[in-house]
């Protein structure tokens, strides 16, 4: 008689259960550093509001551009580079619609489509330069921003003859455009940036979990030349995450120009930090390779919170930057610790 024998299944190769899954999500370790700091905040809140309708109505306007931003600096940080230009880019887009409205005669729309066209080429130019001189996307893109901080003051003291662009309320369209980019809903009065910063959470993390363009922004982030040698068009993907971040901060200059009717020459200029923070908290490597949208959207909300939470709680507002900059090593550590369990690593 013949004896079948069962073919032992290789302990190796077998399956990570749901924790381990879990715990391998690299926003895993920013959505309980959410939990935490909203206990904290809504425990320390003097006022009751924080966990409220309108309190959370307060730190979701923060977090929302944050986040809309902060979600495309994610996927170029995943894809192994950095924007430090995105900042001051919410400003310039704001100030050259205000000048196309006000000193052209343009009417709103217009003037966005001319805005997002310049966003457009200023990503492609930092993606350029960036691919074809081997230059750090840190010394480029910093280069960018100093080159658009003072273009920003000096042209439109040039064409205003101040340091702020007003009167944007008076174009054609700027009603239809402020709806779509500048309302608010809701009793509580929440801001319809909201919306698009979950829609364009959910849409970016569809494109990096279940597109080619995905695959392609961790693969030229995990080893650009593995990927190159694998058929990865790897040039070409990096200059669109540059272009996409470039865009990403061009829609939230339109809605700082809509909501404010006009545009302030400094607007933007140190929000980068955060948008990388965001990004960071949230669970994505400075190193590229790994992250997710959902993280940096989490990231966002964190500091939306502090932002909120901290003047609720009677602290000094002072304190606000050093807490972020406890969130942000904390945050890190953490997400670093978990990962490395999560693979089976003893450090």
């Amino acid at each position: 008689m013949t004896t079948v024998s069962t073919p032992q299944k290789d302990e190796r190769v077998k399956n990570a259960g749901l924790v381990v899954k879990v715990l391998r999500r690299p926003e895993f370790g920013a959505f309980l550093g959410a939990i935490a700091i909203f206990i904290l905040f809504a425990s320390t809140d003097t006022t009751g509001n924080f966990a409220n309708l309108g309190g959370i109505a307060g730190w979701t306007d923060i977090a929302a551009p944050i986040g809309i931003v902060g979600i495309a600096v994610a996927l170029l940080m995943i894809g192994g580079e950095f924007d430090l230009s995105s900042g001051v880019l919410v400003g310039t887009t704001g100030l050259l619609i205000g000048m196309l409205v006000t000193n052209v005669g343009l009417d709103i729309w217009s003037s966005i489509a001319i805005a997002l066209a310049f966003a457009a080429l200023v990503g492609l130019i930092n993606g350029y330069v960036v691919i074809k001189t081997k230059l750090p996307s840190f010394i480029v893109t910093l280069a960018t921003f100093f080159v658009l901080k003072g273009a920003n003051m000096a042209f439109t003291k040039f064409v205003t003859g101040s340091v702020r662009v007003t009167g944007t309320e008076k174009a054609p369209g700027f009603d239809s455009a402020q709806a779509i980019f500048a309302s608010k809903f809701g009793v509580e009065g929440f801001q319809i940036s909201l919306v698009w910063w979950l829609i364009i959470t959910v849409i970016a993390t569809f494109v990096l979990t279940r597109t080619r363009f995905g695959n392609w922004i961790y693969a030229v982030g995990g080893d650009a030349n593995a990927a190159r040698n694998a058929g990865v068009p790897v040039d070409r993907t990096k200059i669109w995450l540059f272009v996409i971040t470039s865009l990403s901060a061009a829609l939230v200059g339109i809605m700082f120009v809509l909501r404010l009717k006009g545009m302030q020459a400094g607007q933007g200029v140190g929000q980068e930090f955060y948008y990388i923070i965001a990004a960071a908290v949230g669970g994505t490597l400075l190193t590229g390779g790994a992250g997710s949208a959902i993280g940096a959207s989490i990231g966002a909300l964190i500091m939306g919170m502090a932002y909120i939470g901290i003047p609720f709680s009677r602290w000094d507002s002072d304190w606000t930057a050093t807490f972020l900059g406890i969130i942000l090593f904390t945050a890190v550590m953490i997400n670093t610790y978990i990962g490395r369990k999560a693979k089976g690593g003893k450090k």
